[in-house]
């Protein structure tokens, strides 16, 4: 009886999981029970592949090739029917004719082997070696004798390339939008004007500090908390720039393709929406008075708007993306700005006439910054590829060239206030120093490290009287470090995602503005 029990331990086929170690039989066993009487006959055959069962079959892998290389190309090709009988190799299948008259030849056989009935008659070339003769002579470059040289197709070929060329024409899709978008603007406070009749671009008095005062706080200090958040974009924010002088007012652009100006002071709002690009906002820039800036953008366009009533006064496009943009800052010059473009150019726009009155293109790569140096004589662009260039306003050729072996692209440069150093945002995850003056040599005793920003263009900005470099970074943390020891004297979690920009307020002692791809602009105190 005991002989008659099955001592193997049965495992179910549709299990996914074992909890034992199962012997090579156990496993192996075949499938034992009653079948189920639904299946149709379709489904209890035997397969081996999605489509049926495959039996294998030897066939060198050259020849198959060969036969469908053929077939595509003349037409015909060896009946693979045909069994190992005396015929076998004689039967084609396509173009039979074109066999027959060809011999069967495949692609890998030679077409222009000489025929066996002509064996060793060879085309003529044309001879002249008479060096003397300067017009006649051949040389071994002389063509063959009755030889048709003809660079066009025929009348056929030329048709059917029309044809073909219109057709994809037709169905390639234009790569960039020709029209500018509708521009739309919302103004979001009920006040636009206040009891005497100016506007929010007047900054207040009322508010216990002087925003028109040109000197900067004596001390600064390192923010403790946060004061307030405005939210209103609905994605990542690239960038945020203070209104000229005052600072009163904040204005920032987003991924969404949207600017907004914030109010800094009293009830912090917003005050108004712009509208008017397709994709996302790439940089801003004001001029001088804060009436006018610059939005550039990933659908090519850079636009020009009146800062107060939301109208935009022009629209600049060179069908290239422009990567960022900034006016000339000197008040002879308010009607010049120059944009980093991603084709490795920067192009200087007259908004009066609305037409690029120069170039400066001897960057290798997409311009990442423009910062304007020494009383705005001059400007430092930094691009991808890995150089930091100097130029004289209007030369169009760099009059300092500096690349290093060791250096890394810098996608975020922000001049001291002091205007003497250049705070540079490196992508090996520190901020390295250069001089704002003659040489613009790297100050090699400031480098400031610890945060990650390594593939972000994360913003970097200094406190009014130079105690304290601060820095957004890849996590949403804001560092503090010490400008004289370059140690780092403070870091918080700001946001959720990438910290993209921050700002140290002008007039204020402790009070920072901070950007995020969450969306949101922190501001600490």
């Amino acid at each position: 009886m005991q002989e008659e029990l099955d001592p193997l331990r049965h495992v179910d086929p549709s299990s996914k999981e074992l909890l034992y170690n199962p012997k090579a039989e156990e496993l192996f066993a075949p499938t034992l029970g009653p079948d189920c009487p639904f299946k149709t006959g379709q489904q209890r055959a035997h397969r081996n592949t999605v489509a049926g069962f495959v039996e294998p079959a030897h066939l060198s892998e050259f020849q198959f090739e060969a036969q469908r290389k053929t077939f595509t190309s003349f037409g015909y090709a060896l009946d693979p029917t045909v069994g190992l009988a005396q015929n076998e190799g004689s039967s084609y299948v396509g173009d039979i004719e074109s066999a027959e008259s060809s011999s069967g030849r495949t692609v890998f056989e030679n077409p222009n082997r000489p025929d066996p009935s002509r064996a060793g008659v060879k085309r003529k070339i044309e001879k002249n070696d008479d060096s003397a003769d300067l017009e006649g002579y051949k040389g071994p470059w002389a063509p063959y004798e009755n030889e048709s040289r003809s660079a066009k197709p025929s009348e056929a070929d030329k048709e059917e390339l029309d044809a073909y060329l219109a057709k994809m024409k037709k169905r390639g899709k234009p790569r960039y939008e020709e029209k500018a978008i509708e521009e739309k603007t919302s103004l979001h406070i009920d006040d636009p004007v206040d009891y005497q009749g100016r506007n929010f671009l007047h900054a207040p008095h009322d508010i216990g500090i002087n925003l028109r005062s040109d000197a900067p706080p004596n001390k600064c200090f390192i923010p403790k908390k946060q004061i307030h958040a405005w939210a209103g974009h609905n994605k990542g924010v690239a960038q945020i720039r203070w209104f000229p002088k005052t600072a009163h007012l904040l204005l920032s652009c987003s991924m969404d393709g949207r600017v907004k100006i914030w109010e800094v002071y009293k009830d912090r709002r917003c005050v108004r929406t712009y509208f008017g690009h397709r994709q996302a906002v790439r940089d801003i820039s004001f001029n001088n008075s804060g009436e006018k800036f610059l939005s550039a953008a990933y659908d090519r366009y850079i636009k020009l708007w009146d800062t107060e009533t939301g109208q935009v006064i022009s629209r600049f496009t060179n069908k290239k993306v422009p990567y960022c943009v900034k006016f000339n800052p000197e008040e002879d010059k308010q009607h010049l700005f120059v944009a980093g473009m991603a084709d490795k150019k920067i192009v200087c726009w007259d908004t009066r006439t609305g037409e690029a009155v120069q170039e400066y293109d001897r960057h290798l790569g997409a311009v990442n910054t423009i910062t304007f140096v020494d009383e705005n004589r001059r400007f430092v662009s930094t691009s991808d590829d890995k150089s930091l260039r100097v130029w004289e306003w209007d030369i169009p050729v760099d009059m300092k060239y500096i690349a290093d072996p060791t250096m890394h692209s810098m996608p975020a440069v922000t001049l001291a206030p002091n205007l003497k150093w250049l705070g540079c945002q490196s992508m090996d995850n520190k901020i390295v120093i250069y001089s704002a003056l003659n040489r613009f040599k790297l100050n090699r005793k400031k480098t400031f490290k610890g945060h990650m920003v390594a593939g972000y263009a994360c913003g970097l900005d200094f406190s009014p009287e130079m105690s304290y470099v601060i820095s957004g970074d890849a996590d949403g943390k804001v560092f503090v470090w010490d400008w004289k020891t370059t140690r780092v004297l403070a870091r918080w979690k700001a946001h959720q995602a990438v910290c993209s920009s921050v700002l140290w307020h002008p007039h204020e002692t402790s009070k920072i503005a901070s950007a995020g791809w969450d969306g949101l602009i922190k501001f600490w105190d």
